[in-house]
């Protein structure tokens, strides 16, 4: 949570400081450069490839087999990122110009987006070693310290933010040059964060490395397929930025603020519970226990519905009062806030599809199954694709958020469906019937939400922020109280464990 919630800050200080002007679609392009290959090949693929691989390790081998295959591993992925990051930083122009061409007609919009781009793109091998280190904290039972590390880039990317942006045309440079410093602090910081905990857990650095070892080898087989089974939803995400630099001034920056906030409740609980489940179905697969695989599976489905369809209604719902509350200011106007609101809406419903295969894909790499995501994948790709191809023409900027949206949910779909044939079952009766039940109490929140901002509106007018910020809040505490209520009488029982649970650590 308060990785996420700073998130948010960060993309606070930006829209106040650059809005969604020239400097923020350059920044935003040359970061999701990068930030695609991070989240493919660093933390995506680690993730599916590397994590069942140690855990194995971990529970048939022990912790010293453990270690020497996480320095080979971590080794082995310096080498890599710093040959992607030389070839990177060497053929930065044309890559720019292939995926951003029409900045061209924007005077220093271009060149300002290489510039960034080669600026940021040593953050891939920080970030790809922080990625080991999560994967081996979380197979060890440690999950705090990694779930924090990513507050310190949003630490390090707003601290920069504020204190060198006016310090920039000083020196020659744009202001959002700062960011992009900030950035690179960031993926130091993540892995600075994490190293100590790991060392106390027994591990010692060594600077070797075995091409030829079989674990290595294993965790280096399943990432080419790990990072194209993971692929979907930033593949898409960077087919829309792409698409989004012919619609105009502001159009990437709006689906960007829009992207962060959706991704928000993703973070939070989708990606969240996919990360506490893949260590335990890693271990129940090394022990071939596919029917507790079935039961791990189900709960982490049933509780990641519980916490995220009810944000799919209220990010649709309250879509508006949220980015006029969080973002409207300086550099952000009005006109800013209701294209972000339109993208936002868009990106809503596709919530549960991303974290439904945050969830479903690693668990295939858990069995063995490394081919079904990778299809599934490429077939997901091809969907987005052509629907944005499509939407972009009827409805804009908006249509490429509503198309990553409808794919995201064909994968998630595809996904369940595969999976439920290999583990024959995955307790789908009771899935669904959670699944119905929430449904319905999401539904009676958004009625409230929507009536109580309408309410607050004509009770409290005014555009002081203060009063958007009293709206907002009466309107989401009532909507969770309508929830709550709701999944009482309908008995859902991830609620009722969540209040007990909640409880027994307040009497703690």
């Amino acid at each position: 949570m308060t990785s996420r919630i700073l998130g948010v800050v960060r993309e606070q200080v930006l829209a106040a400081l650059f809005g969604a002007g020239n400097a923020m679609d350059a920044y935003n392009v040359a970061y999701r450069i990068p930030n695609l290959v991070r989240d493919l090949f660093a933390e995506g693929a680690m993730s599916s490839a590397f994590v069942p691989t140690f855990t194995r390790h971990l529970t048939t081998a022990g912790q010293e087999s453990a270690w020497r295959l996480a320095n080979y591993v971590i080794n082995g992925l310096i080498v890599i990122t710093l040959l992607l990051v030389a070839l990177g930083m060497l053929f930065a122009e044309p890559l720019v110009d292939l995926f951003a061409g029409a900045y061209r007609s924007v005077p220093g919009k271009l060149e300002l987006t290489v510039f960034l781009t080669r600026l940021m793109l040593p953050f891939l091998t920080f970030v790809a070693l922080a990625a080991a280190c999560m994967g081996m904290l979380n197979s060890l039972h440690r999950f705090f310290i990694p779930a924090l590390s990513p507050a310190t880039y949003n630490v390090a990317t707003i601290t920069c933010a504020l204190l060198l942006v006016p310090l920039m045309p000083g020196l020659g440079l744009e202001p959002i040059t700062a960011v992009a410093f900030g950035t690179l602090l960031g993926g130091v910081a993540q892995l600075a964060l994490q190293w100590p905990v790991l060392r106390r857990e027994g591990f010692v650095y060594r600077p070797v490395l075995d091409w030829h070892d079989e674990g290595l080898r294993r965790v280096l087989v399943l990432m080419g397929p790990g990072t194209i089974g993971l692929a979907a939803t930033q593949v898409n995400v960077f087919v829309n930025t792409v698409l989004a630099t012919g619609e105009g001034t502001g159009a990437v920056s709006w689906l960007n603020y829009a992207f962060r906030l959706m991704y928000l409740p993703i973070g939070l609980f989708g990606i969240s519970i996919a990360t506490a489940t893949l260590p335990a179905v890693s271990r129940q697969a090394a022990l071939d226990d596919e029917r507790r695989v079935r039961g791990t599976v189900a709960d982490g489905l049933t509780l990641m519905l519980m916490l995220n369809v009810p944000a799919t209604v209220g990010l649709v719902v309250l879509a508006t009062p949220i980015v006029r509350v969080i973002f409207e200011r300086a550099a952000f106007t009005a006109a800013d806030t209701a294209a972000t609101a339109a993208a936002l809406q868009f990106y809503a419903i596709g919530l549960v599809g991303y974290s439904v295969v945050r969830i479903a894909s690693p668990v295939f790499y858990a069995l063995g199954q490394n081919r079904t995501p990778v299809l599934v994948s490429v077939a997901t790709v091809l969907v987005n694709v052509a629907l944005n191809v499509a939407l972009v023409r009827l409805m804009g900027y908006r249509g490429l958020a509503l198309g990553t949206s409808i794919a995201a949910l064909f994968n998630a779909s595809l996904l369940m469906i595969l999976l439920r044939r290999r583990l024959d079952g995955i307790d789908g009766g009771r899935v669904a019937a959670s699944f119905l039940r929430i449904v319905l109490a999401s539904l009676a929140m958004g009625a409230a939400a929507l009536a109580a901002d309408a309410a607050g509106r004509r009770w409290l007018p005014g555009d002081a922020l203060v009063l958007q910020v009293v709206r907002l809040t009466a309107a989401i505490g009532l909507a969770l109280a309508v929830l709550a209520g709701a999944a009482h009488l309908l008995r859902i029982r991830e609620f009722r464990e969540g209040v007990a649970m909640a409880a027994r650590r307040i009497r703690r």
